[in-house]
C-alpha cells in the first residue's frame, strides 16, 4: 500500500516538475541563454562554468530554474492586463488610435452586412452562395449589433458581442449576472468554461512572452523573427480562444438562465415576448437591489410565469 502511495505521489510530482518546464518563461531563458552563447562563444561560457565548484554549479542552474519560475508568475499577473489591451481597453491618451481602429472595425463590419443583404436578396442561391453566407453570418457575430458597441480590435469584439448577446436575447447583462450564474453552474460547465479561459489566459501570457523575446535581439538577429511569428500567432490563437470562450458563456446563458430566478425566486417568464423585460428588472434587482413596489417574491416551489407589469 505505501509502495502505491508513494508511486502515485511520485508520477504527480513528476507531471507537476514537467509541466513547469515546459512553459513560455523556460523558452524564453533558453533563448536568451543561446543568444548570449551565440554572441560570445560557447567555449568560454563552458570554461567558465566548468572552473567553479560543484556547489556553486548547482546553485546557479537551481537559481536559474527559480528565476525562471519567478519570472513566469510576475508574468501571469500581467495576463490581465496584457487581455484588456488586445481587446482594446487603452489608456485615454490613446483614443486617437482608438477611435481610428475602431472605425476600421466598424466599416469591415459594413461590408460583411452588405454582402449578406446581398445574398439574402437573391431569388435563389447557389450551393457555393449558401457556404458564403454561412460563412458571413458567423463572421457578424463577432461583432456587436450596435456600432457604438465596437471596439478597436477582433478580439475586443468577439468579446463584446459575446457579453452583450445576454442581454439581446433575454434582457440579462452579462457582466451583472454572469458572477451569481456562474456560481449555479453544474461542475461540467464550469469545466469547459475554465479550460476556455485558461487557453485564453495562456495566449496572453506567450504575447507578453513574445515581445520580451525581442531584448535576446541585441544579440541574435533571429530573435527578431522568432519574437514577431510567436506574437502573431499567440494573438490569432486567442482570437480562436475568445470564441470558444464566447460561445460557451452564450450556452450559459442559453442553458442556465433559469438558475437565476429560482436562486433569487424571481418567476420565470412564461412567454419569449416577456422575457427581455423580466431580464432587465432581475439584472436591476441584482445591481440595485430594487423591484417593483408591488413584486412579492415567491417560493421555489411556486415559480409561475411572469405578470406583464
Amino acid at each position: 500500500m505505501t509502495a502505491k502511495v508513494l508511486e502515485g505521489a511520485g508520477g504527480k510530482v513528476a507531471e507537476q516538475w514537467i509541466s513547469s518546464l515546459l512553459t513560455s518563461a523556460i523558452v524564453f531563458w533558453a533563448g536568451g541563454l543561446v543568444a548570449v552563447i551565440q554572441r560570445f562563444g560557447w567555449q568560454s561560457f563552458t570554461d567558465w562554468f566548468t572552473k567553479q565548484p560543484e556547489p556553486l554549479q548547482l546553485a546557479l542552474l537551481v537559481a536559474v530554474l527559480g528565476g525562471a519560475i519567478a519570472s513566469a508568475a510576475v508574468v501571469e499577473r500581467f495576463q490581465l492586463m496584457a487581455l484588456r489591451g488586445l481587446e482594446g481597453y487603452w489608456h485615454p491618451i490613446l483614443n486617437g488610435f482608438k477611435d481610428h481602429f475602431t472605425r476600421q472595425q466598424i466599416k469591415a463590419k459594413g461590408k460583411l452586412e452588405l454582402q449578406f443583404q446581398d445574398l439574402d436578396n437573391r431569388p435563389r442561391l447557389t450551393s457555393r452562395d449558401r457556404q458564403l453566407r454561412i460563412k458571413l453570418d458567423r463572421q457578424l457575430n463577432n461583432f456587436p449589433v450596435q456600432d457604438i458597441d465596437m471596439m478597436p480590435t477582433p478580439l475586443g469584439n468577439i468579446l463584446r458581442a459575446a457579453e452583450l448577446r445576454s442581454l439581446d436575447k433575454y434582457g440579462l447583462d452579462a457582466v451583472i449576472c454572469w458572477p451569481r450564474l456562474w456560481l449555479l453552474l453544474p461542475e461540467s460547465a464550469k469545466a469547459d468554461l475554465q479550460a476556455a479561459r485558461a487557453e485564453l489566459n495562456a495566449m496572453a501570457r506567450l504575447w507578453i512572452w513574445s515581445w520580451l523575446f525581442f531584448i535576446w535581439a541585441f544579440w541574435a538577429w533571429w530573435a527578431l523573427l522568432i519574437a514577431g511569428f510567436s506574437a502573431w500567432f499567440a494573438y490569432h490563437w486567442a482570437i480562436a480562444a475568445a470564441k470558444t470562450y464566447g460561445d460557451l458563456i452564450e450556452a450559459s446563458f442559453d442553458l442556465y438562465r433559469g438558475l437565476l430566478y429560482e436562486a433569487l425566486r424571481l418567476p420565470f417568464p412564461k412567454q419569449a415576448d416577456q422575457e427581455p423585460a423580466a431580464g432587465r428588472m432581475l439584472t436591476q434587482y441584482l445591481w440595485r437591489g430594487t423591484l417593483p413596489e408591488s413584486y412579492q417574491f415567491i417560493a421555489t416551489s411556486e415559480i409561475s410565469p411572469v405578470i406583464d407589469q
